[in-house]
């Protein structure tokens, strides 16, 4: 029986929780994807607190914990790992000399973000440092490397001798997420009660945002927002006019409490340029959210005709649009593009690159 083994990261330690979300719904997908006489291990640090990885057929539990496991892989010890098929669905990866000629081995590394490269002022510079370094042990002993959109593919080749070897598979939401029945008392609990838009973004990208939700008489929320930007998000609202307390600057929200702020918005302004996967834009189509976009290569790919891309001067015009006469058709069409990302969709590409392998 072959055994694709997945590495997964610890939702209480890892830095991304969106990562660590995703690699489970991955499970998931591969489970219910895959072929007869194949099964998946789960590989695992020591400690935390998952006794069950739903999809997995058993768990392999490192002896290292996740802090010390992350800082051996950078140097490349990997005693303990084992070999076979390896799939990580992030860079946290056992990376060294293999032969997958003669034993069969592989290692299959994910890269979500590339902002360590392209915008590291926006990251702990522990994180750049330690991004950076693994990226490198990618480039030497990966025998692919997943990203999730051919704008980051094309960015990504620039970063080292890939070769051949990047693939492109996207990601989705995570599993359950949705709009819950309790949607409008959560929406009220964060203070959104009324009209308006969301965002993602640092607060130079948000100050279009803030003029567009002045435009559209709605109040502004600023999701994922870093510890400390809070005050550079209300200085950039303050000088689109849209001033306290019509600002929301919120950290991470857990699906439930995502799912009814997007699930109410009259739209979903996705402002960040970096490049890295949107993970907040994948939700908002599937909640059925009108969408509008910063024109670059990565919404190019992820949004396609689900909605409008746009140069930051036009977002006013834009979110006018979607919270008036072209809302309807808006939330159309980021439903139906949502249905191109499924995370069985996924693992059946990530099953067929290991067989390629």
């Amino acid at each position: 029986m072959a055994v694709l083994r997945v590495v997964l990261d610890q939702v209480n330690d890892v830095v991304d929780a969106d990562q660590a979300e995703a690699a489970r719904s991955l499970v998931a997908g591969l489970a219910a994807t895959a072929p007869q006489k194949c099964s998946i291990e789960a590989i695992v640090p020591s400690g935390g607190s998952e006794p069950v990885v739903e999809g997995a057929d058993s768990v392999h539990r490192l002896t290292l914990a996740r802090r010390e496991l992350a800082a051996a892989w950078q140097l490349g010890v990997v005693s303990g790992v084992g070999g076979g098929m390896i799939h990580a669905p992030s860079l946290f990866a056992p990376l060294a000399k293999h032969d997958r000629a003669n034993d069969y081995d592989q290692t299959v590394v994910t890269v979500w973000d590339l902002r360590a490269w392209s915008a590291p002022e926006q990251l702990p510079r522990a994180s750049v440092l330690w991004q950076r370094g693994m990226l490198k042990r990618v480039a030497k002993h990966a025998d692919a490397v997943v990203v999730p959109t051919h704008a980051m593919a094309e960015q990504l080749s620039g970063l080292g001798r890939f070769g051949d070897r990047i693939r492109v598979i996207p990601g989705a939401v995570a599993d359950g997420f949705a709009i819950p029945p309790d949607a409008v008392p959560r929406r009220i609990a964060l203070g959104a009660a009324g009209r308006y838009v969301v965002s993602t973004g640092v607060a130079a990208d948000l100050e279009p945002v803030f003029a567009a939700a002045v435009d559209a008489r709605a109040d502004a929320f600023v999701l994922d927002a870093p510890d400390g930007a809070a005050p550079g998000i209300a200085a950039a609202a303050a000088a689109a006019g849209l001033m306290a307390p019509r600002v929301h600057v919120l950290g991470r929200l857990d699906a439930p409490d995502r799912g009814s702020l997007l699930g109410g918005a009259l739209a979903f302004v996705a402002a960040d340029p970096t490049p890295a996967w949107p993970w907040r834009l994948i939700e908002a189509l599937t909640a059925g959210v009108p969408v509008v976009a910063v024109d670059n290569g990565v919404h190019r790919d992820v949004l396609a005709d689900g909605g409008p891309l746009v140069a930051p001067d036009g977002f006013t015009d834009a979110v006018r649009d979607a919270a008036g006469n072209g809302a309807r058709r808006l939330s159309v069409l980021a439903a139906d593009r949502s249905r191109a990302y499924s995370w069985s969709g996924s693992a059946e590409r990530v099953w067929a690159l290991h067989a390629e392998l």
